[in-house]
């Protein structure tokens, strides 16, 4: 087995979304320092933050999106134009597959969060399944989902989900080497999850965040 030497978190949420906190100076600072190696900005419903971002950090950046979608959240992985949220689970990921992004489910069988139930993701195509969040508290359904993972041979991955910096490098997923658009899926047979629970500050991020953008705004 290859070494494992790249952290990448393919679930975070920039100062851009309406619950998130993460500046961009921020990821700077988180990949310089070697916290983490890669990371997927996957901001609510817009991709253009995350697109500054990877032109000024490079591949170092993946151009993400979570995705309200009419049956729960879904996240396209290296988009290159944002995913209109309302429509079905099913056309959203086609959405993603057509403009060559990969499909990644992140807090499934949640209902808090709207993650996505089992009858749905059996029904759609599928390529990495979130089976640790690093916010999941509420309820958590890491067992559930590596259970279904397995059962369903989609490849699995630990994200943090972190909406402020305190949150980043604490859950992510290790790989073999740099991930880009072509080489991520195979790099997922091998790949190790890292999960550590976050201070508890970093669960509550989203909600100050709504709460102070709210605030700013008035």
């Amino acid at each position: 087995m290859r070494h494992l030497v790249f952290k990448v978190d393919l679930h975070t949420h920039s100062s851009a979304s309406h619950d998130g906190g993460i500046k961009p100076e921020q990821y700077k600072q988180v990949l310089e320092s070697g916290v983490l190696d890669c990371i997927a900005v996957t901001d609510h419903g817009r991709i253009d933050a995350a697109q500054q971002l990877h032109d000024e950090l490079g591949d170092k950046i993946i151009v993400g999106e979570e995705i309200m979608s009419q049956q729960g959240e879904i996240i396209g992985l290296y988009l290159n134009k944002p995913v209109m949220s309302g429509l079905s689970a099913h056309e959203t990921v086609q959405v993603i597959r057509d403009q060559g992004g990969i499909v990644y489910i992140p807090h499934p069988f949640e209902t808090v969060r709207k993650g996505l139930h089992p009858e749905v993701l059996e029904e759609l195509e599928i390529d990495i399944i979130e089976v640790c969040n690093g916010r999941a508290f509420a309820q958590n359904r890491s067992q559930q989902t590596v259970v279904w993972s397995r059962l369903n041979h989609v490849y699995g991955a630990a994200a943090s989900d972190a909406h402020g910096v305190k949150g980043l490098g604490k859950t992510y997923t290790m790989l073999a080497e740099m991930p880009s658009r072509t080489t991520l899926r195979e790099q997922m047979k091998q790949a190790r999850v890292i999960t550590e629970r976050p201070a508890l500050r970093s669960l509550l991020y989203p909600k100050y965040h709504k709460i102070r953008k709210k605030v700013l705004r008035k």
